[in-house]
């Protein structure tokens, strides 16, 4: 299969049944191996191939969109530095056993 560079990207064609051979070097710089599934999607200027990886289905719940906005979240308050800081495992959990037992108070 032959392809040539055109300025960022590669140009290459279009075989029966659709087939497109991705270049190696964009193979490897994306981590694409052969049975990877990949998701094409149509967009303004051409056509999109992005790389999809499978998740384990016991890992599903970390990438729902609520979680995932969870996790920017608390990317935003530690890039802000708020929350507290511990300097042992000791220390965070005597903070956690003293929480623990002002929440015990108010019930």
């Amino acid at each position: 299969m032959e392809s040539k560079t055109v300025g960022k990207g590669h140009a290459t064609t279009v075989r029966a049944k659709g087939q497109v051979t991705i270049p190696v070097e964009i193979r490897q710089a994306a981590r694409l191996e052969e049975g990877d599934p990949v998701e094409v999607e149509i967009v303004e200027d051409g056509i999109l191939l992005r790389p999809m990886k499978l998740i384990d289905a016991t890992q599903a719940w970390y990438w729902t969109p609520e979680w995932q906005a969870g996790e920017r979240q608390a990317d935003a308050e530690i890039a802000a530095g708020l929350g507290d800081r511990y300097e042992s495992d000791e220390e965070f959990l005597e903070a956690l056993r003293a929480s623990a037992k002002l929440l015990d108070a108010d019930t």
